[in-house]
């Protein structure tokens, strides 16, 4: 889970977990009511190992001011009117502090997780888009569903299945995105654009934000309407001795990116796209090993923010208060002394 505070530098979401440690469901509610009480402004959820419209569900219940979204959940296996009903429910249930993040996937896991054909992600997402808010179109104004696009047709909705109108009916959609069409197609149709972990500030400087507006243009939109999200790879812990430990699982990490084709443009774009395809070869070769040792000091430093609790804050803030709206990143809180560590972090962003 991913939490976040409104603050000037925009929205810092650190999560109520290390980041690598199962989600205990059962606390949900609880830790949603935590985030808020400390003061952050929302909770979001990434699909990974959870359903994140259920634990939404339970969040909703528990609070009552902060916003509540996803992080992603993945479009291409859910209908785009099955997503609408889950986002209208919890909307709903909310009072309206729900933002639906959308994300595509890669195409082996659309094929081969989700069993189902694989598409162009650009052009199935903003036929998605499209289609989610065609459905809620015909909800809450009556309009006659008629969504014609080349990936969905939708034409029928009688009264039985239709939930009629509510009182905040203007859901935000985020999308996730780290390719120049993706980018574009979240500035010209979306209320914001989750970016990967793996993007560094240059790819934020010259691909992200140029193609955002370019997409903004399509439509005549301001770009800076559209939200710049982040939860990028942060790697910090209360002194010197742990934040070594954490170097080593950050590392880790970097070797995986750094080995997947779908995100080789951000490391091609520091030269190091030789490194990345012999990554490549060695997670075919299912070497994990020795991945890691791919990872240069500067590379980790470049894609990687790290600093104890004490310096991460400023390292967040010169790396992107003045190209993201919102970040997120992950540390725990488990009693009053982490909640009080956390609002440390904050009182230094602000």
């Amino acid at each position: 889970m991913i939490v976040e505070s409104l603050l000037p530098l925009g929205k810092l979401d650190p999560g109520l977990r290390e980041p690598d440690t199962p989600l205990d469901i059962r606390n949900f509610a609880a830790m949603a009511k935590t985030a808020e009480d400390v003061g952050l402004g929302a909770v979001l959820v990434e699909e990974t190992k959870d359903d994140p419209f259920q634990l939404l569900a339970l969040g909703a219940t528990s609070t009552s001011t902060i916003q509540l979204g996803t992080s992603v959940a993945i479009a291409t296996p859910r209908s785009p009117t099955v997503t609408a009903m889950s986002a209208w429910s919890l909307q709903k249930l909310s009072g309206g502090r729900f933002l639906l993040g959308l994300g595509t996937q890669v195409r082996a896991h659309v094929e081969r997780r989700y069993g189902i054909d694989w598409s162009a992600p650009a052009p199935w997402m903003r036929d998605y888009v499209g289609a989610v808010r065609a459905v809620w179109d015909c909800w809450q104004n009556g309009t006659p569903l008629d969504f014609r696009s080349d990936q969905y047709d939708l034409d029928v909705m009688v009264p039985l299945f239709n939930p009629g109108p509510i009182e905040h009916p203007d859901i935000p959609i985020h999308l996730s995105a780290i390719g120049p069409r993706m980018c574009a197609l979240a500035g010209e149709v979306a209320d914001g654009v989750r970016l990967h972990p793996v993007c560094t500030a240059k790819f934020i400087d010259e691909q992200v934000l140029p193609n955002l507006a370019r997409g903004a243009a399509r439509s005549n939109r301001d770009v800076d309407d559209v939200e710049v999200c982040m939860k990028p790879l942060i790697g910090t812990a209360p002194t010197e001795e742990r934040l070594e430990q954490v170097i080593k699982t950050v590392r880790e990490r970097v070797s995986f990116y750094l080995s997947t084709p779908s995100y080789r443009r951000t490391f091609e774009l520091h030269d190091w796209g030789d490194i990345a395809r012999e990554a490549s070869v060695l997670s075919r070769a299912q070497r994990w090993e020795e991945l890691s040792g791919l990872v240069t000091d500067e590379m980790l430093h470049t894609v990687a923010t790290i600093g104890t609790f004490d310096e991460i804050a400023n390292k967040i803030n010169d790396r992107y208060s003045d190209r993201v709206d919102r970040i997120e990143f992950s540390t725990p809180v488990n009693n009053e002394e982490d909640a009080e560590t956390l609002k440390e972090i904050l009182a230094h962003i602000r």
